[in-house]
């Protein structure tokens, strides 16, 4: 099925597809289908062996390693973006990272080794390349699109330090729109409700969580990895040419709601 929207002769560099359920992987699979050119970045050696076959699949000639604590390595992918493409119109951020040990107990208990890496893998990255976008990106009417969870705005149990990171990722949004706004660029963040990906693995509970969303959220399921791709595909294109700051809730409607769903009989009660 054709894209109802183009972005032919566009290029899309995406950082963070792990699997075939990476939200990132489906953006990747929406923006292909508009016409633009799509490369990724991934982490280790091991995700490497599960990202080339995706790439390949869509006909992707870019895959490159890149820890994203390493500014240098941030550096080289850019680099050779550049060498290869010359410029960049979208940046995907789907980067985030906490420690296990972190997301087990309460936030109060969270170590300052623990806060300090959620914090530079999770929020700091998104900084680094942006910076390192924006000169490819100039008089191009660029986009760059960040992954956030309602974590950020509300307690949501166990997610603890990622939700504190989150939130500054969000606030991370806003300022970097206002910086690189006077150059044409845009800067935003889907908020998607819970979708089983590889990094949910490591949150405790989560199958319940998805159980409460789907009774909770007005549209009465779960968000898709498609719902995420194809929002990512509007505000990634002119059609959202006039947006740039906002946090776009992805979620079936359940942010909106004030109160959680009442359980059956039986069930246990489902937090967050």
């Amino acid at each position: 099925m054709d894209s109802i929207v183009s972005l032919k002769g566009k290029s899309a560099l995406i950082f963070g597809v792990a699997n075939e359920r990476s939200i990132a992987w489906g953006i990747a699979q929406e923006l292909h289908r508009a016409g633009c050119t799509v490369g990724f970045s991934y982490a280790g050696e091991a995700l490497g062996k599960r990202v080339a076959p995706l790439a390949q699949s869509i006909g992707s000639e870019f895959v490159e390693q890149c820890d994203v604590a390493d500014d240098a390595q941030i550096e080289r992918v850019f680099s050779l973006w550049k060498e290869k493409y010359g410029s960049l119109d979208v940046l995907i951020h789907a980067v985030a990272f906490a420690d296990r040990n972190d997301l087990k107990d309460k936030f109060v208990t969270t170590s300052r080794a623990g806060f300090h890496l959620a914090m530079d893998i999770s929020v700091y990255s998104l900084v680094a390349m942006a910076c390192c976008a924006a000169p490819l990106m100039e008089g191009r009417e660029g986009a760059i699109l960040t992954l956030t969870y309602y974590g950020a705005e509300k307690v949501v149990k166990r997610y603890n330090i990622m939700g504190v990171a989150k939130a500054a990722l969000e606030a991370s949004v806003r300022y970097l729109a206002s910086d690189l706004g006077p150059k044409g660029i845009r800067v935003n963040a889907i908020s998607a409700g819970p979708i089983k990906t590889l990094a949910a693995s490591g949150i405790g509970d989560f199958r319940a969580m998805l159980k409460h969303h789907e009774k909770t959220a007005p549209l009465q399921r779960n968000t898709t990895q498609e719902d995420v791709g194809k929002s990512a595909l509007y505000l990634c294109s002119p059609l959202a040419g006039a947006v740039t700051g906002e946090v776009l809730h992805v979620d079936c409607g359940y942010s909106i709601m004030s109160t959680p769903a009442i359980d059956e009989p039986g069930e246990p009660t489902a937090q967050g």
